[in-house]
């Protein structure tokens, strides 16, 4: 006798928001690619130091800049997409796209950053690695704090690059690039 194999819930992005809701403490995150579900436990210390950094740096660095601003990892992208709510770590919209004050409004990602945890690295490098390309994030950095590390992926390339001294972000060809030491991101407490 075949037992009956319960059908797959496909995850909306209201669903999502649902649990995050239930869970207003962070803990775990919960999001959605595609319907797929993804439960990420609260994130390590050195995450948050990594991810503090970074959200420092960029918004240090675009603070005069009048077309980019930068968000942190409780903000929400779905570019509209009904089965698709992210968080990722840390990203970079169109500062007119977030002037509309609606997170499902968010369609123009120049960057994308996650900090690799152990419960998040499938999800990192590969979920949520296909969703930024598909949607034409124009870089995204997946940060391996402890390796001090980071893999470097555009939407056309099949393999990353990695990057072991220095992050660079050009917002724009005629722009000064945003240029990050990697000893400086990753030095001790």
């Amino acid at each position: 006798m075949r037992m009956a194999t319960p059908e797959p819930i496909y995850h909306t992005a209201d669903m999502v928001r649902a649990l995050n809701e239930a869970n207003p403490h962070w803990t775990p995150r919960y999001e959605t690619v595609y319907g797929e579900l993804l439960v990420t436990p609260a994130p390590r210390v050195w995450h948050e130091v990594v991810v503090l950094r970074l959200v420092t740096a960029l918004t240090t660095f675009l603070r005069d800049d009048p077309t980019w601003v930068v968000f942190g990892s409780l903000s929400d992208l779905t570019w509209g997409l009904p089965d698709t709510l992210v968080s990722p770590d840390v990203f970079v919209v169109s500062r007119a796209e977030a002037a509309t004050d609606s997170w499902d409004r968010f369609r123009t990602v120049p960057l994308a950053v996650e900090v690799l945890s152990p419960s998040s690295l499938r999800a990192d490098r590969f979920t949520k690695r296909r969703l930024y390309q598909d949607r034409e994030v124009g870089l995204y950095w997946i940060v391996d704090a402890d390796a001090h590390t980071v893999e470097v992926w555009t939407p056309d390339v099949h393999f990353p690059s990695v990057e072991r001294e220095t992050l660079t972000w050009q917002p724009a060809p005629d722009a000064a690039p945003f240029v990050y030491p990697l000893a400086e991101l990753f030095q001790p407490l």
